[in-house]
């Protein structure tokens, strides 16, 4: 049996990070507060603690945030640019460190964490660049030229809720907390419980670079108790995670008439056509159905593929997974790496005997790997998988992938919309092709050559889920805009609205039909 990796401890202060980040918050906790102890896939032994939030705690939060939002509100956008601006410095600066954190906390390999720490730079530039043209006052028309004078005035929500999963906790636990704060918000977050230091550490590096302290608070805690609160709190909800927790914050946010944002489970087809690029395809195919050991909510969990090559994609696909590297610890070659914990080890297990035992056939994978970690599953293949398996229909969140066999593309296209979900869909296939099938595929983003990272990594468009995969937007324009509320600033000069007082009513309306009419014709009308 291989041995045990050997991480050497996280120096102290980052140990400690709960209490430096949230310094703020931390006066409502006692040392005879409920701890949480914070175990790694790579260690046996917790490495550090938490202390356990309530609903007191967060409104404490909410109190030192509101007050901090106010004074942030009058802050000139060019210093929050500023400061977001340094922060994409100190996190490149910093990125290894954070990686290793990232790692230490999740137990993914090094590219997967990597992908976290570029994420997070990627949405610190792009926004702290469109900060001024989004949120700079517009003039609109008016609804009489030259005597409606109209200006579009954006405003902050005020204090934004995150709740944030365990499979990105960098990422997801930053990245869409920047465009809240740079629109002149609060945000009171709650990461998972099983990974707080991806955040609170590179939250450090955001105070660094000048961010008020009080404007961000974290509290740490269960999901139905801080969770619960948050939603309850706050002005604006960001919430990433399962399409069930989904529905019960977005039944919250209704009742509240509060706005929501939700990016929720997917089952994530990948579409091979007869005219792909095969040895490009099942490079590719390899990321987008094991990156992250399959734990991300965009990742392919099914794949058709057209008659014509379906023997020798699934021949070579099957073997390329079984040659992956599977790896414990901070080396850079690991293709994969472990899950989180006991509970998806149990999942993923769960899924495949299911399915072997309806009448799938194990291409690749199919095992755990204990000689490796204690949450090692390996990057498993299926084919001839029934419908009447779980795994045909439902998100299984790990690394984990069956093959399909499909007549044509047309076929490929019905059964990949066959589906509640409607997050992330791809299709390998010549250019033309390619997009064609873009086009008909209900998913909120479609990778053409590309599993899901060119989508996701674009963030100047928005991208988020169709039907049951979630509502609203992250990223783009769309990303910081959710963020504001769009006020409709008029003044009206000279002549009003109504006409003269002097002038008869129904002079008035054949007047203002005759000049609806004329706009239309010589278009000076909005």
């Amino acid at each position: 049996m291989a041995p045990r990796i050997k991480v050497a401890p996280l120096p102290e202060d980052l140990l400690s990070a709960y209490l430096v980040m949230t310094a703020n918050v931390v006066g409502r906790f006692h040392e005879n507060e409920e701890r949480q102890d914070i175990a790694s896939p790579f260690l046996d032994e917790p490495f550090a603690h938490v202390y356990v939030g309530d609903e007191e705690v967060v409104d404490f939060a909410f109190g030192r945030a509101r007050q901090a939002q106010q004074r942030w509100a009058e802050t000139p956008i060019k210093t929050r640019q500023q400061i977001f601006r340094d922060f994409h410095d100190r996190v490149l600066k910093n990125r290894e460190l954070l990686v290793d954190i990232v790692q230490m906390e999740t137990g993914k390999n090094r590219l997967s964490a990597l992908d976290e720490v570029l994420d997070v730079v990627s949405n610190a530039r792009f926004y702290a660049n469109a900060a001024p043209r989004l949120l700079k006052e517009k003039p609109m028309p008016g609804a009489i030229p030259g005597l409606t004078r109209s200006k579009l005035q954006r405003t902050p929500k005020g204090v934004v809720g995150q709740i944030s999963p365990w499979n990105y906790p960098l990422a997801l636990g930053i990245s869409d907390a920047i465009p809240a704060l740079l629109a002149g918000n609060a945000v009171v977050a709650k990461p998972d419980s099983q990974t707080p230091f991806s955040l609170l550490s590179v939250l450090r590096l955001l105070y660094e670079s000048g961010l008020p302290r009080d404007l961000m608070q974290v509290v740490t805690g269960s999901g139905r108790v801080v969770g619960s609160a948050i939603a309850n709190n706050c002005d604006y909800l960001m919430f990433t995670g399962s399409t069930a927790t989904g529905r019960v914050l977005g039944k919250t946010a209704g009742e509240r008439l509060i706005g929501f944002s939700a990016e929720l489970g997917g089952k994530n087809p990948l579409l091979i056509s007869a005219d792909a690029d095969l040895d490009r395809s099942i490079r590719e195919a390899i990321s987008a159905c094991f990156s992250n050991s399959g734990q991300l909510c965009v990742s392919i969990e099914r794949i058709y593929v057209e008659e014509a090559i379906y023997d020798e994609f699934v021949s070579r696909f099957g073997t390329a997974v079984n040659n992956m590297r599977l790896a414990s610890g901070f080396d850079w070659d690991a293709d994969m790496g472990s899950l989180i914990n006991a509970d998806q080890l149990e999942t993923v297990e769960t899924f495949v005997e299911n399915a072997k035992e309806k009448g799938a056939r194990v291409l690749a994978g199919g095992r755990t790997r204990p000689e490796l970690g204690r949450f090692f599953f390996e990057p498993t293949v299926l084919v001839d998988v029934p419908n009447d398996a779980d795994l045909y229909c439902d998100e299984v969140f790990g690394p984990v992938v069956f093959i399909e066999k499909v007549a044509n593309l047309d076929e490929a296209i019905a059964k990949a919309n066959d589906t509640s979900y409607g997050l992330n869909a791809a299709v390998f296939a010549e250019s033309e092709t390619g997009w064609k099938a873009a086009g008909k595929l209900l998913a909120g983003g479609v990778g053409i050559n590309d599993g899901y990272t060119a989508t996701w990594a674009t963030v100047a468009s928005p991208l988020g889920g169709m039907k049951d995969s979630g509502v609203a937007r992250r990223h783009g324009d769309e990303g910081m805009l959710k963020y504001t509320e769009p006020r409709n600033v008029a003044e009206q000069r000279g002549i009003s609205m109504r006409g003269p007082a002097s002038l008869p009513r129904k002079t008035y309306g054949t007047l203002m039909a005759n000049a609806m009419l004329w706009g239309k014709k010589l278009k000076f009308l909005p």
